[in-house]
């Protein structure tokens, strides 16, 4: 069996998943500060509404703010979405090529039993996707409560199954499963390391939307 150190190799992807991590984190909590700040669309001492006395103003307010949050929660979601697909498709290009035997197992090496679940979790962005355009509440539930199963699930048991063989990288500095030269297990955890900051993402701001939208609905009903 071939088996080669790697201490620098990994070490250095280890690194960049720290620094990816700690990015990823900080944009997303200025993305989050920026949107619980952002300012209503209507003002007191702006120009009065045609056909109105008014009175009617705390409503447009609301109804203004609302719309706001709703279209700005949407674009995060968007975002999140597109590098969750870009994720899901290295991944599903690297259970292909394994399985299809396009390469040598030395330079791609197959996949971990976690990864084959994960291939689901395009199931809830697609809802994701679907539920943006028209306020689908429905579809919005099923990406969240799918997420769960589809993309948080195989991420936490792909920690477990990989932590032994992380565990003798680290105290032996030796892989017997290589991606292009580096070694499988950091690789893959550099994925979850990315996967659960957007799959984390993904709920919150879609709980948020989700609760915008339902407040929307109960504002039309007592119209």
């Amino acid at each position: 069996m071939n088996v080669r150190h790697v201490t620098v190799g990994s070490n250095g992807v280890l690194v960049l998943a720290l620094l990816t991590l700690s990015s990823l984190c900080r944009c997303l909590s200025e993305q989050t500060s920026a949107l619980s700040s952002q300012p209503s669309m209507a003002s007191r001492a702006g120009p009065r509404a045609t056909g109105t006395d008014g009175s009617d103003f705390e409503h447009r307010e609301r109804v203004a703010s609302h719309y706001q949050m709703s279209v700005a929660l949407k674009s995060e979601i968007r975002k999140l979405n597109i590098v969750h697909v870009l994720v899901w498709a290295l991944m599903a290009a690297q259970v292909t090529v394994s399985q299809l035997g396009l390469v040598s197992h030395k330079v791609v090496a197959s996949p971990y039993q976690w990864e084959y679940p994960y291939l689901l979790s395009i199931v809830p962005t697609a809802f994701s996707f679907m539920a943006l355009p028209r306020n689908n509440i429905s579809y919005l539930v099923v990406s969240m409560i799918s997420a769960g199963l589809f993309c948080v699930a195989p991420l936490l048991y792909g920690g477990m199954e990989m932590f032994p063989v992380a565990q003798q990288l680290y105290r032996h500095g030796k892989a017997y499963r290589f991606i292009f030269g580096f070694s499988a297990v950091s690789v893959m955890y550099l994925v979850i390391v990315i996967a659960v900051q957007v799959h984390g993402w993904q709920i919150y701001y879609s709980k948020k939307l989700l609760d915008q939208w339902f407040t929307s609905t109960q504002d039309k009903k007592k119209k």
